[in-house]
């Protein structure tokens, strides 16, 4: 009788960590589809978020800011950014830049993920409860914790700073709450569907999805934001030191 049970356990653990996809490797960002096979073209494309839905005393600023940086892209000029001063971009933005891979290194007890641009690292830790918001100490990532759902892996963040920029550089309070569900959407293609909640700054949380192709073999670069030439003048834009400066 006891063999019969040590087996069923043994099956069922086998069932559990069948579930579970390795999603170990170097993933590209992926954009629409193209490319890909017609036949799952439509499932491995990112989805569009909504319009951001800022409260009012939020939006004005924001929307000031943005209308700001589109004139000065008008006049051949850009607006500084945290990359300027080689600081991290940070959660969420981290988890897509320009072209930049991300890895993902798959353990039992954590799951590590490393964005090549500026070589940020995340730390998921799995299975462990999420702490209370104001006894993490903020920082570019926050705290991560995560948990198997079926084939899905979901990823619960808070603790990010509010010096770091949000979602389209939208603001953000100390109550910001990430949540992510990452999974493959097919054989190669792997989608983060990440929900941003702040009762403080959004009226209603916003959701996306990010979306990556598999790159087998490529071995992920140094990043380092060294001996940086750019600097930003008193008008907040950003220019070029030329040499001798």
């Amino acid at each position: 009788m006891k063999a019969v049970w040590m087996m069923a356990l043994l099956a069922n653990s086998f069932v559990l960590s069948a579930q579970k996809p390795d999603l170990t490797g170097v993933w590209a960002p992926y954009r629409g589809g193209r490319g890909a096979d017609p036949k799952i073209a439509a499932a491995v494309a990112p989805v569009d978020a909504p319009p951001l839905a800022l409260k009012p005393e939020y939006a004005k600023p924001y929307e000031a800011k943005r209308a700001a940086e589109a004139e000065s892209l008008k006049r051949g000029e850009q607006l500084a950014t945290g990359a300027v001063s080689c600081i991290p971009y940070g959660m969420p933005t981290m988890m897509s830049i320009a072209l930049y891979p991300v890895e993902f290194i798959q353990a039992p007890k954590q799951i590590t993920i490393i964005s090549e641009a500026f070589s940020e690292v995340r730390r998921v830790y799995m299975d462990r409860p999420q702490m209370k918001i104001d006894d993490v100490p903020p920082g570019y990532y926050g705290r991560s914790v995560g948990h198997w759902d079926g084939e899905t892996l979901v990823v619960d963040t808070v603790g990010v700073k509010t010096a770091v920029p949000g979602y389209r550089g939208m603001p953000h309070s100390e109550q910001m709450h990430i949540t992510e569900r990452i999974r493959l959407a097919a054989p190669d293609y792997l989608h983060d569907q990440i929900t941003i909640e702040d009762p403080v700054v959004l009226e209603k949380p916003i959701t996306y999805t990010l979306a990556y192709k598999r790159s087998p073999g490529y071995e992920m670069v140094e990043f380092v934001c060294d001996n940086n030439r750019e600097y930003v003048d008193e008008k907040g834009v950003v220019r070029m030191r030329l040499k001798g400066q």
